[in-house]
């Protein structure tokens, strides 16, 4: 029988990184798969160089896990690197999957998005039932197709649905840190169009990972959320974590979509540019992304804690890190 050795993708990255403290608490070993041999991480994790994208290579490291954690992906709303995304989260993950498959991997989790179920409907959080709209190329699309080739691969996988998490590690940082970043900075001068999401303690994320290597059901996805807020009600509690008064000036959605299709034409000509205003991004702001995560609850004891707390720890490790004055 195998032992409880864990493969572990994206452990470099925010959720992936604390799904790897998680794991080790948990007592499993971890093989983590980087990209460079210069990378360092935790004393008594077995580090594997190599990348997603050649997952062919990787079976021999595979051989002998239990269980692989995919939390890998490319995460870009540059329209550059949608053959990144491609290739990345969807080849990637049907590579990785079948890899593992003849390895003798006994179950795969794999982490996917809530906006794979796409806005809530009218009158209600979304749930696992749900399923986003197709929508041009981009990183949205690249999750729903790699979705698709998590529930047909040969391995039992279970899929978790993640919303925006926000904690301490955010490194990149990602777009739900960038804006915690870019508030703490001053740097939002206006309120946002009047959408909602549902942020989530990125630790609690992590918990889940763990909790479905056992109970998680193959073939099924389970959104990992936390509360709904409006994003008014997010700019409030930035307000009180950082200190900064809330804008009072609302940006009108119109202007938002207008200089994000502008922002989008410079991108094309430049494929090495970063949008700062992502068309994907700023027609979400006036969606509700509200989730329902009951059945994580139900199945997965998943439970999600303060918000509040949580962007709290994240503005600290960010002003410990440097991200933002102290």
């Amino acid at each position: 029988m195998p032992s409880d050795v864990v493969f572990l993708t994206g452990a470099t990255g925010f959720v992936g990184g604390h799904v790897l403290d998680r794991l080790m608490a948990a007592g499993y070993e971890v093989r983590a798969l980087v990209r460079r041999p210069d990378v360092r991480l935790r004393d008594g994790v077995k580090i594997v160089v190599g990348d997603v994208r050649e997952a062919g290579r990787m079976v021999r490291e595979l051989c002998g896990a239990r269980y692989l954690v995919h939390c890998a992906a490319e995460y870009s709303f540059a329209p550059g690197a949608r053959a990144a995304l491609e290739s990345t989260n969807v080849a990637g993950t049907a590579g990785l999957l079948e890899a593992a498959r003849l390895a003798g991997i006994e179950r795969a989790v794999v982490t996917s998005s809530s906006a794979t179920v796409g806005p809530a409907p009218e009158g209600r959080a979304a749930t696992e039932e749900d399923v986003a709209p197709e929508g041009p190329p981009g990183y949205h699309h690249s999750k729903l197709a790699q979705e698709r080739v998590a529930v047909a691969a040969r391995v039992p996988t279970v899929l978790l649905l993640p919303t925006a998490p926000i904690g301490p590690g955010d490194r990149k940082p990602t777009p739900t840190g960038k804006i915690v970043v870019d508030y703490a900075r001053g740097r939002l001068f206006a309120k946002p169009p009047r959408g909602g999401l549902n942020v989530v303690p990125v630790e609690d994320v992590a918990d889940a990972h763990v909790a479905a290597l056992r109970l998680g059901r193959p073939r099924e996805r389970y959104l990992l959320g936390g509360a709904n807020l409006s994003l008014d009600a997010l700019w409030e509690l930035l307000a009180r974590t950082t200190g900064r008064p809330v804008p009072v000036w609302r940006a009108p959605f119109g202007l938002a979509l207008a200089v994000a299709h502008v922002d989008g034409l410079r991108c094309r000509l430049d494929p090495a540019a970063v949008p700062f205003a992502p068309l994907e991004g700023v027609r979400m702001a006036a969606e509700l992304r509200y989730v329902d995560s009951s059945k994580a609850r139900r199945e997965l004891g998943f439970r999600a804690g303060s918000v509040e707390a949580a962007l709290q720890r994240a503005i600290t490790w960010f002003r410990a890190n440097d991200y933002v004055a102290a």
